[in-house]
């Protein structure tokens, strides 16, 4: 990539000459810490020559390398395509009322908190909410490798649990889904239509304070002909919502047009299934017992209240090895 960047026409291209900048600087950065790492561990491994008691005293330092190998590993398996993008993530609830919509809500939480701890920036770009719970949250999610740490999380999510709404305290088994789609870089052709788009303007929902928007500037986009519907409420001015649902609609539409082309959507968007028993990727279990466990990998952990408070780093790892 470096030698390309000394040709004389490498600057012809503007797009393409940053994005190998880009990859450069990153796989630069992931060599460094891999030669770091390599001479941490020959550093011990030369102290383990002379006494190898003495190593119990770096006991610290070698949980600190195990986890930054770990780390190490867990980007070096982020090399599909795609994943190096920022991704759109979009949280429904399933059939189920109240119990859902509540169930919908922790996800949110929970990622949030996941985001927060782990340097992802994020914006809500659609929130629906009900008067327990959301209906469904649309974010854009901004880091390196967002889309290739969070696309293990599309799917079907079940929680079992003793509902707080029922006044029998009887066990209720709720569900939600998870999409998540790569933001595609804007060099993308693609055309859109103006009659085939139907565009709707409302009211802004929230949740609630001086946050609320209460003038008429959320958008819906329906693509007739393929019946995508795209929405965006984030910002106050209705043409800053529609041009970010556009751009959305852009990406959906890429994604659509692989689809049609040579079935590629299959690799990056998952399986479309129903929000119902027998169709979850992940369980959230806690009565009459507590634990987390993902069905495709088989990895599980039984604190479903630390994995709900956003440590679901291992759950990611997991599915990169198992997609591997």
């Amino acid at each position: 990539m470096e030698e390309e960047t000394k040709q004389q026409n490498f600057w012809d291209d503007k797009n393409k000459a940053i994005k190998i900048i880009e990859e450069i600087n990153n796989t630069k950065n992931l060599i460094n810490e891999i030669e770091e790492n390599k001479k941490n561990i020959v550093d011990l491994l030369e102290i383990g020559k002379e006494n190898i008691e003495i190593l119990n005293d770096f006991k610290t330092d070698i949980e600190d390398i195990i986890e930054e190998t770990n780390n190490i590993e867990t980007k070096v398996l982020l090399n599909k395509e795609y994943d190096e993008l920022n991704c759109i993530f979009e949280i429904h609830s399933g059939a189920g009322g109240t119990e859902s919509c509540d169930w919908a809500n922790m996800l949110y939480r929970m990622y949030i908190k996941f985001f927060e701890n782990n340097g992802f920036k994020y914006e809500v770009l659609e929130y629906q909410n009900e008067d327990v719970g959301i209906k469904g949250v649309t974010l854009l999610v901004k880091k390196l490798n967002a889309y290739g740490y969070l696309k293990s999380e599309k799917g079907v999510h079940r929680l079992v649990r003793i509902s707080p709404f029922d006044s029998n305290r009887r066990r209720h088994t709720s569900f939600a889904s998870i999409e998540v789609i790569p933001e595609i870089k804007q060099d993308i052709e693609i055309d859109i239509n103006e009659e085939d788009l139907r565009i709707d303007v409302y009211r802004s929902s929230g949740a609630g304070g001086q946050s609320v928007n209460t003038t008429d500037s959320a958008v819906r986009v329906v693509h007739i002909p393929t019946n995508i519907v795209v929405t965006c409420q984030n910002e106050r001015s209705q043409t800053k919502n529609k041009e970010q649902a556009l751009k959305l609609l852009k990406n959906k539409l890429y994604l659509y047009n692989l689809e049609v082309q040579n079935k590629k959507i299959d690799e990056i968007k998952g399986k479309k299934l129903n929000i119902e028993f027998g169709s979850q990727i992940r369980s959230y279990t806690m009565e009459p017992y507590t634990l987390v466990k993902d069905h495709r990998t088989n990895f599980e952990k039984s604190d479903v209240f630390k994995v709900l408070d956003g440590e679901i780093f291992e759950f990611i790892k997991a599915y990169l090895k198992y997609e591997r």
